[in-house]
């Protein structure tokens, strides 16, 4: 079950790198087709310094999950891991009620999956 924990850690992990990099630096291009409907395309080039602020964060959340799978001791791995799935489980949550229900199931859900992998 281990094992299936870390793939899952790792996966939001990328994810959220993958987030970061449209944020920051693909938020005209890729942004715009990522986010097609929520946002109008016209608003996308005044958001730019906005979405990278965004981005970063994303980039935390995942520092915190990679940190987590290199952490040796059990329960400090365990400890970390939970948190950083937690901030992660909390901004879908945030972002599925504030901006789109979709941002639950893309960001939230895997989490919550990972968290549960991490306490079997």
């Amino acid at each position: 079950m281990q094992t299936l924990s870390t793939i899952l850690v790792a996966l939001v992990a990328l994810e959220h790198l993958y987030i970061l990099y449209i944020e920051m630096f693909a938020w005209e291009t890729k942004g715009k087709e990522t986010f097609k409907g929520s946002l109008a395309p016209e608003l996308f080039k005044p958001t730019k310094t906005l979405a990278a602020n965004q981005g970063l964060y994303n980039g935390f959340l995942a520092a915190g999950l990679i940190w987590s799978l290199l952490i040796e001791d059990h329960h400090w791995r365990l400890y970390v891991g939970v948190f950083f799935l937690t901030c992660v489980i909390v901004a879908g949550i945030y972002g599925a009620v504030t901006a789109s229900k979709k941002i639950f199931f893309v960001q939230a859900l895997p989490a919550i999956v990972a968290l549960v992998a991490l306490h079997l």
